[in-house]
């Protein structure tokens, strides 16, 4: 009889080829919708929230003249 190449996952439970196929695909999505940030956008970042702060403080003067 041939046995089955099971894997296994982090918690030591077996996993069908399915279930393999699914984690790497999910895997995969999850590289793409969480990408490291590497500092690139810090800056553009930046400008957007002083430009949001200038803005506030213009519109509400009471409420965040301290920022």
């Amino acid at each position: 009889m041939a046995k089955g190449k099971a894997s296994v996952s982090s918690s030591g439970a077996s996993m069908s080829q399915y279930d393999v196929e699914v984690e790497k695909r999910l895997k995969a999505l999850e590289a793409v919708a969480h990408p490291v940030p590497t500092g690139k956008t810090a800056g553009g970042l930046e400008a957007k929230v002083d430009a949001l702060i200038a803005t506030l403080k213009q519109q509400f003067p009471a409420k965040f003249a301290d920022l």
